[in-house]
This record gives structure tokens, sequence and C-alpha cells, in this order.
């Protein structure tokens, strides 16, 4: 009797954490739905191709676009990339193939960890006072590096965890052919993980994108086109910020829109990244 209502017990147990837990992706997701579905119906209400092409008017004068935190942004993520990636990437590559006997590894590894889970307005008050403060002024390149250091143990992590799933068979062979490590590590290792690697890189990518408390921080803001990186520079997310912020409706309305755009390129990038895991599995 006894063991019978165990049994019931651990049956009823049983059908209930799966409900709890479908209950709460449901709830997850219909908060992402409403989400979407505000920001679809306001952004399209104000979007306007001159938002792309168009510098912004006075405060107070209606129409003009954003143009310079359109440029703006794109510098200072393209740059950020490009400085991020690489370090990330042969970050990775040293976790996995060259330090795992060493000191050294347990001490960057956790670094790299820690790094994923400090708070990016953290990053940016950190470069203000190494890269900001001394110059006496805000300029792009203290938001570049704020954004690269965001994006680094992200590639850096997941490059490592990529290479692990490599079997070891793959390298033996290579080792038996008579090919040196770097050969091995570049030529086959990388190769075989490049999916994974690359799927962390859009991750990345998709990260530092939407990130504003950073750039706050160090880039900041500029009222005309500026493609100067040792002076400040407008970006796209702290103009969102400041025009919600701010009392013209007109600049509501263009924060909105701006919000879609940049939605719709962060959800490009995260529907790239399914498709490259989908093939990966096939």
């Amino acid at each position: 009797m006894v063991k019978s209502n165990i049994v019931t017990l651990r049956k009823a147990k049983n059908s209930i954490m799966p409900l709890l837990c479908f209950l709460s992706a449901i709830y997850g997701i219909f908060w992402l739905f409403c989400i979407l579905i505000t920001l679809v119906i306001k952004g399209s209400e104000a979007f306007s191709l001159k938002l792309l092409y168009l510098d912004p008017t006075p405060p107070g004068v209606e129409g003009g676009g954003l143009r310079h935190a359109f440029v703006g942004h794109f510098i200072i993520v393209s740059l950020a990339t490009v400085i991020g990636i690489p370090i990330g990437i042969m970050a990775g590559i040293f976790f996995s193939e060259y330090g795992k006997r060493s000191r050294l590894f347990t001490v960057l590894r956790m670094i790299t960890d820690i790094l994923v889970s400090v708070p990016t307005i953290i990053v940016g008050a950190t470069v203000y006072a190494i890269l900001v403060k001394p110059l006496h002024h805000f300029n792009a390149l203290s938001g570049i590096v704020a954004l690269s250091i965001i994006i680094m143990p992200i590639v850096a992590i997941t490059t490592n965890e990529m290479l692990k799933l490599v079997p070891n068979n793959l390298r033996e062979a290579a080792y038996a052919l008579g090919s040196y490590k770097w050969e091995v590590t570049l030529k086959v290792t990388v190769r075989a993980a490049r999916n994974g690697i690359l799927t962390g890189v859009l991750t990345g990518i998709a990260r530092i994108i939407g990130e504003t408390a950073p750039l706050l921080f160090t880039s900041f803001s500029n009222q005309y086109l500026n493609l100067n990186i040792l002076k400040p520079m407008a970006s796209l997310t702290v103009y969102i910020f400041n025009y919600v912020m701010g009392p013209y409706e007109y600049w509501h309305q263009q924060a909105w829109a701006s919000a879609l755009i940049l939605t719709l390129i962060i959800l490009l990038l995260f529907g790239i990244t399914r498709l490259i895991i989908r093939e990966r599995r096939k």
C-alpha cells in the first residue's frame, strides 16, 4: 500500500513539473510577443526612409532623420568586431589546444567567464577611466574598445567549446601524416568547428549591437556626422535612449522606428545563427 502511494506521488510530480515548465515558457513567450507586437506597431507607424539619410533637425522642429547615428553605430560596431573577434577566436584556440595543462589557462579561463557575466555598464565605466578621463573628452575609440571587450569572452568561450567537440581522431590522423601543431589546429580542428565558431561570432555581434550603457560612458553622442574615432560619435542606441526620454513626440516616433530597425537586424543575425546550427546538425 505504501509503495503504491509512493508510485502515485511520483507520477503526480512527474505530471506537474512538465506543466509548470510549459506555463513558464508560455509566460515568457507572451511578454516577448507583447514587446515585439508593440515595437512593430509603433515602429512601422513612424518608419520612413528619411530616417536613414537625413540629419536631425534642431530640437522642436519636426522632421529630419538619424543618418549620423546609423553611420556612427555602424563604425563603432564594425571596428569593435574587427578587434574583438580575432582576439576571441585566438583565445578560444589557446584554451582548447595549447593551454590545457598550464596554470595560465585556469587564470585566463576564469577571467573570461567573469567577463561574460560582468554588467556592461561596468565595462563602460572602466574604459571611461582608462581612455576617456585621461583625454578629457569622450571619443569613439573608447566605445570601440568597450564593445570589443564585451564580444571577446563570448567568442572565446564559444570557440573553446566548439573545438572541444572535434574528435581527437582527426588530430591524431593529422599528426600521423607529419603535420605540425599549428597546421593541425588551423587546417583540421578549426576547420571542423568553423560553423560553431561562426555561430558564436554572430551571437557576439548581435549582443554588442544593442548595447547602450558602455557607449554612454565612452563615445557618448554627437549632433553631427563624425568619422573621426578620436572625437565623440553618435550611436543609434544612445539616440534611442535620449529620444525616448525627450519631450517631443516626433522624437518618440523616431526612437520607435530606430528600435524596430535595430531589432530586425538582431533578429536577422539570430536567424542566420539558427540556420548555421541546423546545417551543422545535418
